[in-house]
């Protein structure tokens, strides 16, 4: 099956324009790299940027579930294995880039990986997510039975600790994009443990939710630049609050978990007014 194609080997547009996506930032790497704009640096940014997208396509691959139950969209399901997918292939990317700003030197990059602690932690997310590529098939799925393949995808969620980790040691300057991502993925996993026990009011939960995790993303923010920076937490707080510095990390997590519990409400507010009519 190609990954533009349904099952039957038709042009499945869902599919298709998932997969175009999925290039894109490839081909924009790509095309900054031939244009010379990837700075003084050009092999640092591309793995940088490479590191990144591996990263936002795992998460949004985590996240599918969520939105499958909380909007009902079942269509998600069919593209939830080709994100997954594209996340390592961005993650072979990132350490292809990085062998090369080596000169391939074999005997150097495996010394650098095993001394340096983030390397190490980036190179076993790594191989977790090969491995979960590696059996993204449904023969695989069939070979595995459903329970054990069940089981070896729940690696996702560890892997995705380990990459955040992973981006937040060698992002030490400017965090803010790995704060982000925590706080996201900090609400996909109470998402996860929690959506059984809210089922019923799953909008409010998930507003809910929202709020605390982007409470607990501020609290990490005031704690890393208070305890570790050394910032006065007055200071802190006038940036969190401010609009000087752009919004901050603890806003965007607020706001992705409101979006997704707004989406829900106004989902499960047109599915009953359907019913209604249908009923009328």
């Amino acid at each position: 099956m190609w990954p533009w194609t349904d099952r039957a080997g038709r042009l499945a547009p869902f599919r298709a324009i998932t997969f175009a996506l999925l290039l894109v930032p490839a081909l924009w790497i790509l095309a900054r790299a031939l244009l010379g704009d990837l700075g003084a640096r050009p092999y640092t940014t591309a793995i940088h940027m490479a590191g990144l997208w591996t990263f936002r396509f795992l998460l949004i691959a985590l996240a599918i579930s969520p939105f499958r139950e909380a909007w009902r969209w079942p269509q998600l399901m069919n593209v939830r294995r080709m994100i997954g997918v594209a996340s390592f292939a961005y993650g072979a990317l990132h350490l292809g880039l990085y062998a090369a700003d080596q000169a391939f030197d074999l005997t150097k990059i495996a010394t650098e990986i095993a001394i340096r602690i983030y390397l190490t932690i980036g190179f076993v997310a790594l191989l977790g997510l090969a491995a979960l590529a590696a059996t993204s098939t449904d023969g695989m799925v069939r070979r595995l039975g459903g329970r054990r393949w069940r089981n070896l995808h729940r690696l996702a969620y560890p892997i995705a600790i380990l990459g955040v980790v992973h981006f937040f040691m060698q992002s030490k300057l400017d965090p803010t994009e790995p704060a982000i991502m925590t706080g996201i993925l900090g609400f996909l996993f109470l998402y996860r443990l929690l959506a059984a026990r809210f089922r019923a009011h799953l909008a409010i939960g998930l507003a809910g939710l929202a709020l605390f995790c982007g409470a607990a993303t501020l609290l990490g923010e005031l704690g890393y630049f208070n305890l570790l920076q050394g910032f006065p937490a007055d200071r802190i707080l006038d940036t969190m609050f401010g609009l000087g510095a752009g919004i901050q990390p603890p806003w965007w997590v607020l706001m992705a978990g409101l979006a997704m519990a707004i989406g829900t409400a106004a989902r499960g507010f047109a599915r009953r007014r359907g019913l209604e009519t249908a009923k009328g």
